[in-house]
């Protein structure tokens, strides 16, 4: 899994190759580097609504039942996947269908015909999809804690957008946005696991008609600086009988020399069963069924967030506890044992993941996307192992300012004052 071969194509796309040979799979995933960043506000959401539309018909596959009846006839997963900064489409088959897989994946990019009667039909779904995860307080709370993180900022925008931006989108519009942002030169294609020999020219072949002249400011984002001064709290009201949480701070953006450091302090805090967050906030007092901590990042920013459904009475007892462990990674260095867990499970958790196909896909695909080299596994892993409990205190300090704290709550409170005393 560490051995690749990047090609810069004729027309600017930047083709990566992953063998796996030990497999008997293979995975295509086309990725753009554009997302609801580059919006504006009177089309926010367009790059998650155009993601939906590449599926609905192709000339040579009219309908969107066309493209998933011949995907599942060989058994394939398939899927795409929008975010702040990047957008992606990947197929994973039998390595003996790759060919099919790559020409499903270039018909539907180079040639949808973004009919306009599936148009207008799926502004209901994607509206029923906001509907979903607003109604889902364990997915949805990450999105209003990176709301009021980045709040007077893109990254602060949702990546579906509004009902209304969703409903006001037209045909145009669609076009102009897919025309400006998926361009050869913006444009990387990773192919991972079992391949053929010829696998770079059926790329090059397939995709040699995605081109396009870039303009200045296509791929200009609003970069966001920290500007916060005090802790900021976001509640939302839901007649619920738990209360969820997103306790976090601004992070590191992609490259940072911290940020595998602060991923091994997330592990540490929260990354899993044997965590001090688990141990402390779930097993010790019984407040929280899950409680978790992770770490984001962008290409200019990230953030540290603690996430935890918790017992609504019991809300504020729950989160100094949390503030507690903040504080002690300030001040207390981490034992040898338990750091050494941390790295071996984050170690252990990529080196599992990776061998799946369409995870060593993306793996590639995201790197070079968004930072424009790549770092492969087993450099990662050595990144990992040389983090120093020195190092983790140094982050702990740098990161977990009071200050800078911001607190989301999804729960059955009326009030934000109430909470303003628990981020000071």
């Amino acid at each position: 899994m560490n051995d690749f071969k990047k090609t810069t194509l004729d027309n600017g796309i930047r083709l990566i190759t992953a063998p796996l040979e030990q497999g008997q799979t293979a995975t295509i995933i086309a990725m753009f580097a554009t997302g609801s960043r580059y919006e504006t506000k009177e089309i926010n959401g367009m790059s998650h609504f155009l993601e939906h539309m590449f599926f609905k018909g192709t000339e040579k596959r009219p309908t969107s039942l066309d493209i998933t009846k011949e995907l599942d006839g060989v058994g394939a997963e398939f899927n795409a996947f929008t975010s702040k900064d990047h957008t992606a489409y990947y197929v994973k088959v039998a390595h003996h269908h790759l060919p099919m897989a790559i020409d499903v994946v270039s018909d539907m990019l180079l040639n949808s015909k973004f009919d306009e009667t599936e148009l207008n039909k799926e502004k209901g779904v994607i509206v029923e999809e906001i509907n979903m995860y607003e109604d889902n307080p364990l997915m949805y709370i990450h999105d209003i804690f990176e709301e009021e993180m980045y709040k007077n900022s893109k990254l602060g925008w949702l990546i579906a957008g509004s009902r209304e931006t969703v409903r006001a989108t037209t045909r145009k519009a669609m076009v102009d946005y897919k025309n400006t942002h998926y361009r050869g030169d913006n444009t990387v294609i990773t192919v991972a696991g079992k391949l053929s020999p010829d696998v770079e020219s059926m790329v090059q072949q397939s995709f040699s008609a995605l081109k396009g002249e870039a303009k200045e400011n296509d791929f200009d984002y609003e970069k966001f600086s920290v500007d916060q001064s005090a802790g900021r709290v976001r509640l939302m009201h839901r007649k619920a009988e738990q209360a969820q949480i997103g306790l976090g701070f601004p992070s590191y953006a992609y490259g940072h020399k911290d940020l595998v450091a602060s991923k091994v302090l997330a592990t540490i805090l929260g990354g899993n069963m044997s965590s001090r967050l688990f141990l402390e906030v779930r097993e010790k007092r019984g407040l929280a069924y899950m409680v978790r901590a992770g770490v984001s990042q962008y290409q200019d920013v990230g953030n540290f967030m603690v996430q935890a459904g918790l017992d609504k009475e019991k809300i504020t007892t729950a989160i100094e506890v949390i503030r507690e462990q903040f504080e002690k990674m300030k001040n207390d260095l981490v034992d040898s044992g338990e750091l050494q867990r941390a790295k071996d499970y984050l170690v252990g958790r990529a080196s599992i993941g990776l061998e799946d196909t369409s995870a060593l896909a993306q793996w590639y695909a995201t790197q070079e996307a968004l930072e424009n080299k790549i770092v492969t596994p087993s450099e990662r892993f050595e990144q990992i192992q040389s983090v120093k409990a020195e190092d983790l205190v140094r982050v702990a300090q740098d990161l977990f300012d009071v200050n800078k704290i911001t607190l989301a709550i999804i729960g059955p409170y009326e009030n934000e004052d109430e909470f303003l005393e628990l981020v000071k």
